[in-house]
């Protein structure tokens, strides 16, 4: 099931390369951190409980009221990575895929890694892809990012954007560009 949440601030961005995390393997992921009143929150909720249903049947309310317990389904209380910058007080979307995601900026241009955005900290508006597990490794309700739209800054997180060019003095010409010849 489609769920669109704008406004969300990115947090752990594996979605231009795949990562593996504790030697699982390589996936595209990311966090995506709302506020606890955020308007995607009714729709990720109502999209975990028809998933549930579709795949459980009549037996849907208490496994998912299991896996909430657990920590099984998507939808996590930020305040459970408090130690991580922006998480605390807030609600937060785990997000992993074998595909890429695709990756726009605001205008639906798509972005690449040399363009330095989306990072960690920024803002963007993500469609994600709701479903239901049920297989060797368990229950669980997850979310597949399908896509990534930057939407604007935000305070990056450590290891977040790189340098700006700005941040560097032209050495095209002079004494300095005489030195490396």
């Amino acid at each position: 099931m489609k769920v669109i949440i704008r406004n969300a601030r990115l947090a752990f961005p594996a979605i231009f390369e795949p990562k593996s995390v504790a030697g699982e393997e390589p996936a595209f992921s990311a966090a995506l951190i709302i506020p606890p009143d955020h308007s995607a929150i009714a729709d990720i909720n109502a999209a975990i409980d028809a998933v549930a249903k579709e795949k459980w049947g009549a037996k849907a309310t208490d496994i998912l009221k299991a896996l909430r317990a657990k920590g099984d389904v998507c939808l996590h209380n930020g305040d459970e990575k408090a130690n991580y910058d922006g998480f605390e007080g807030n609600m937060f979307v785990s997000t992993r895929s074998k595909v890429r995601p695709l990756i726009v900026d605001r205008d639906k241009s798509p972005l690449t890694p040399s363009d330095g955005r989306p990072y960690g900290g920024c803002y963007v508006n993500g469609t994600l892809e709701l479903w239901a597990q049920d297989n060797k490794f368990g229950k669980r309700v997850n979310a597949q990012l399908k896509g990534i739209q930057f939407d604007h800054d935000g305070d990056a997180f450590s290891g977040g954007a790189p340098a700006d060019p700005d941040d560097f003095d032209d050495l095209s010409a002079g004494v300095d560009a005489e030195a490396l010849a």
